[in-house]
């Protein structure tokens, strides 16, 4: 019996049954966004949001019946009984925030496509690097913020009239959206020589700082490309050592009937 569902919930047709649930449940959920929509079919896509609740419960407890304890050490199948925790949860005033939390049933898709499974673990693998980037980013930031707020604040309180006010324009500044004509010229009309402040700003912190980031990122991609040929290579190299064995074990084979043929004579 346990062999049996061990096959099962390892088997493709099983996983991509549940992919296919998941991904009709996330259309479902689409729908609900659109009231004249809903209105006409909520019975229907309540029972079936029932029916995708159970059918995950199902999986979830055959999972754990066929890797018992390994289940609880593996951390995808940890975020797999989180996201069917959350789901179990009343869609009703009280539980409001877990019937929002419902869409995330859709990440699911990460732990039953193995590729999207490695891109998560290579990006996850460079959040020491960008973490540090992170940090730099926000002392420059807070510097940026703080000299931005004494230089400009009494004059223009809107948009760096206090520190916060001052942190959230620079990140709109950061971004490139109407920081030109929407914030840098208007300034410069009192400040002539504001452009000293905001084109440096945004050569370090949007041209150089952002694209260590995609470095780091790009990094990982590659370095996730390059694992998977050395597994490549891995493989092949085991095949190449199999069929040696196998030849030399047809070489033994045919060398013993040889010499019994000899014999037999």
């Amino acid at each position: 019996m346990h062999a049996k569902i061990f096959q099962l919930v390892e088997s493709d047709k099983f996983k991509n049954f549940i992919l296919l649930i998941i991904l009709l449940n996330g259309i479902t959920m689409g729908i609900e966004t659109y009231p004249s929509i809903h209105e006409h079919i909520k019975d229907e896509l309540y029972i079936f949001d029932q029916i995708v609740i159970l059918i995950f419960i199902i999986e979830i407890l055959l999972r754990i019946y066929a890797h018992k304890a390994k289940f609880f050490k593996d951390g995808w199948s940890l975020f797999d009984l989180g996201i069917v925790i959350i789901s179990m949860f009343p869609a009703n005033a009280v539980f409001e925030i877990f019937r929002v939390l419902r869409i995330f049933r859709l990440l699911r898709v990460i732990t039953i496509v193995p590729q999207m499974r490695k891109i998560v673990m290579a990006l996850a693998s460079v959040v020491p690097g960008m973490a540090s980037i992170a940090g730099l980013m926000s002392v420059l930031f807070y510097i940026s913020a703080v000299m931005a707020t004494q230089l400009f604040g009494e004059q223009f309180p809107q948009w760096f009239g206090s520190l916060g006010h001052s942190l959230y324009t620079l990140f709109q500044i950061m971004t490139l959206e109407s920081w030109s004509m929407g914030i840098a010229r208007p300034i410069m009309e009192l400040y002539p020589y504001a452009w000293l402040f905001f084109v440096p700003f945004i050569f370090i912190v949007t041209f150089i700082m952002i694209n260590l980031i995609v470095a780091v990122v790009v990094d990982a991609m590659n370095h996730l490309s390059e694992n998977k040929e050395a597994e490549v290579e891995i493989v092949e190299k085991d095949e190449i050592m199999q069929l040696r064995d196998e030849i030399k074990e047809l070489k033994e084979l045919l060398i013993q009937s040889k010499e019994q043929d000899k014999e037999s004579i």
